[in-house]
């Protein structure tokens, strides 16, 4: 019965050290059975299938080698909606909904502005935008596994997303100077020797989606130097920050001609987002 497994489920997790044990196995019901947590409840004698219960021990079975929850899922939410993540994508953060809530704000009530989303992952940003925006926007992906996720949600949102593979380190010159009314990024900002002592999960998660060097600001840094003259004189920059970052970003950004730059916070405090317009004197 869809109980029993719940508990069984949840136990096994729960006694493996995961996390919201709880939640995670109400997940994985769902996912094998499609009985959301209502009908879980509701229906908690419903009997569970041979083929179901296969599905529920292999997904808890690898849950327990701390593989993430979302690729064995092939799903993960970001802004309401749906995103296929699977292993060579960066996993949709929460954290990442500041940075898309300043390009928001910026875009509102900006007709036919062109946007362009570096180092775009599974597009959980580019997505965001066309569908809550009028902005016509283009995602830059350098990484093959990465680039089809893209692709993929940018068809299964119904978007007109342009996806573009290449790397933003050289790519800019492909772009006119003064074309673009907003650049936004959740660049790889983990410092290089911080890798090894990531938690488990995100281990297994793409290194190149992680890895910002020594200093953790290269893309910081490359991004604001190579791309600042791709915006129109009022145009906008936006990233996502790591912790403790804000200050270098906000330097980095001054020296370029940004003004009225100002950082977002997440719900836990952390300065998460920066952003900041272009000046032409």
């Amino acid at each position: 019965m869809l109980k029993d497994e719940y508990i069984v489920c949840r136990n096994r997790l729960r006694e493996g050290g995961i996390p919201d044990a709880g939640f995670e196995a109400v997940c994985i019901i769902e996912h094998a059975t499609g009985c959301g947590r209502a009908a879980q409840i509701a229906h908690g004698d419903r009997a569970v299938t041979d083929a179901e219960k296969a599905v529920i021990d292999h997904i808890t079975e690898e849950r327990l080698k701390r593989f993430p929850l979302q690729y064995l899922l092939g799903t993960r939410q970001f802004f309401g909606f749906d995103f296929a993540v699977g292993e060579g994508v960066l996993i949709p953060r929460d954290d990442t909904e500041v940075a898309v809530g300043l390009c928001l704000d910026y875009l509102k009530d900006k007709g036919g502005a062109k946007a362009v989303d570096l180092c775009a992952g599974s597009g959980a940003i580019a997505v965001a935008l066309s569908k809550l925006t009028a902005a016509e926007v283009t995602a830059v992906e350098l990484s093959d596994k990465a680039f089809y996720f893209l692709e993929k949600n940018i068809k299964d949102n119904g978007t007109a997303v342009k996806a573009i593979k290449g790397d933003v380190f050289t790519c800019h010159s492909g772009f006119a100077d003064a074309s673009l009314d907003l650049i936004v990024s959740n660049p790889p900002y983990i410092k290089r020797g911080e890798l090894p002592g990531l938690q488990a999960e995100v281990l297994h998660e793409p290194k190149m989606a992680l890895d910002g060097g020594e200093s953790g600001l290269d893309f910081y840094r490359a991004i604001t130097r190579d791309w600042s003259r791709k915006l129109k004189n009022g145009g906008a920059l936006v990233f996502e920050l790591g912790e403790e970052q804000a200050d270098d970003v906000a330097r980095m950004m001054t020296a370029q001609g940004f003004v009225n730059i100002r950082c977002e916070n997440d719900i836990g405090g952390t300065q998460r987002a920066i952003i900041g317009t272009m000046l032409r004197k």
